[in-house]
């Protein structure tokens, strides 16, 4: 892996760092474990060796964590609960990935690194903020990598990169340290549905660090077969991406389910998303960093400085208003579905598409309708590759359950991968090797 990571990423700008030494260390471990025990290894290591990247906004022990920024990180080098939860399972760090600073844009643009390109054509984006992550895996880099999602930074790049992505419902598993906003999750990224639900039990369950952790509610009583889904279509989805989702409708009335179309049952929370988000940036860079800032996510802090209490209170009461409306949705229906991006990926020196590539008009997250919602609500999301677009660029469909849902989620994506029978694989990609 480590050979491969050294060969192609060049080309793709994956990691920011890579964990030569410890990495092969715990290789070797795993093997000598492996040919002493056989299978029985894999008893109190359900991961043993399974070779893991982590965003670069998350600590690590024994790697830099730069969080795309020239600011100084001044947090404990410690491994966050989620990395140290892979490793107690067997996982093997490999490196850590790319993202924008502090993950304020869904690219991977930042100071720090050049951006990363998209496997499937080296002149797009790999969507952001774990756009090194998605990238890693659909290049074959790693098995599986961990990211962060604050307002679709799983989901898009998964999308974009033709891998899996997953979002699970707030607090289930620790964030930490915690984010003011309350907006952030960390997720799994990997190339089946399968590796990801393996990851879950490993990666859940709560940590007094985090005092969000652990308050997910019990899973719903199990909805009766067939599913009922309500299928939405985003204003501006683009031909080629709608193109390939219609595809998948007869693909899941074959399996059984329901599928009713529906208008976007929410109005646009994009206002409160972005009042929040400002307000969280402003609050955690002092005007003295402001030199050392990435000049569009300044933008974002700067405004966020004008914002009032009362708008700040505005968004939170929108934030309220939501979640409100999507339970009273999610009474009608057992999952949503719907493109998780509306638009093919757009240049990879670009924060987004042209018309919104502009910090300053506060647009930069407009693009992407489908993934901020469910961050504002805290549900589970889940973006599944489901074709390739007539340019050859890949297409996630997005599935969204209630609060706590995660496992209706995970299986009905699972079974509708495997009707859909897809395998993905972006040109030069690599196969793991050691």
């Amino acid at each position: 892996m480590l050979t491969a990571i050294r060969e192609t990423d060049p080309g793709i700008g994956a990691y920011v760092e890579v964990a030569h030494t410890r990495a092969l260390r715990e290789a070797e471990a795993a093997d000598r474990l492996l040919a002493a025990v056989g299978e029985a290894a894999f008893r109190d290591r359900p991961l043993l060796g399974v070779t893991v990247s982590v965003k670069d906004l998350v600590q690590t022990e024994d790697l830099p964590t730069r969080r795309g920024s020239l600011l100084p990180n001044r947090r404990t080098a410690a491994d966050a609960p989620a990395v140290a939860r892979l490793r107690a399972a067997g996982a093997i760090v490999v490196g850590k990935t790319t993202t924008s600073e502090y993950g304020w844009s869904a690219s991977t643009v930042s100071r720090v690194s050049a951006p990363t390109r998209n496997p499937w054509a080296p002149d797009r984006t790999a969507g952001g903020s774990s756009g090194g992550s998605a990238a890693a895996v659909a290049a074959g880099l790693c098995t599986v990598s961990l990211g962060t999602d604050g307002a679709g930074s799983v989901r898009i790049p998964a999308a974009f990169c033709g891998v899996v992505g997953f979002k699970p419902s707030y607090g289930r598993i620790p964030y930490v340290p915690p984010c003011a906003e309350r907006l952030s999750h960390v997720g799994p990224l990997a190339r089946s549905v399968a590796d990801v639900a393996e990851l879950m039990p490993v990666l859940s369950g709560p940590d007094h660090r985090d005092p969000d952790s652990g308050t997910v509610p019990p899973p719903p009583t199990a909805p009766p077969a067939p599913l009922r889904i309500g299928w939405i279509e985003f204003p501006g989805t683009a031909d080629p991406v709608r193109d390939v989702t219609e595809g998948v409708l007869p693909v899941l009335t074959a399996l059984g389910h329901r599928v009713d179309r529906i208008e976007v049952p929410f109005p646009d929370p994009y206002g409160a998303l972005v009042d929040i988000l400002a307000a969280a940036d402003a609050h955690g860079t002092p005007p003295a960093d402001d030199s050392r800032c990435d000049r569009g996510r300044l933008a974002i802090v700067r405004y966020g400085r004008s914002l009032s209490a009362a708008a700040v209170a505005r968004a939170e009461e929108a934030r309220l208003a939501l979640r409100a409306r999507l339970a009273m949705v999610m009474e009608s229906y057992d999952l949503l579905a719907m493109a998780t991006v509306p638009i093919e990926p757009f240049a990879a020196d670009a924060i987004g598409p042209p018309w919104a590539a502009d910090p300053a008009d506060l647009r930069w997250l407009s693009w992407s309708p489908a993934a901020h919602p469910f961050n504002l609500t805290g549900q589970p999301a889940l973006s599944l590759p489901v074709g390739l677009t007539p340019a050859g660029l890949p297409v996630g469909l997005q599935l969204v359950g209630a609060v706590g849902a995660d496992d209706l989620v995970l299986s009905a994506a699972g079974l509708l991968e495997t009707a859909l029978g897809l395998t993905l694989t972006p040109p030069g990609s690599t196969t793991e090797g050691t």
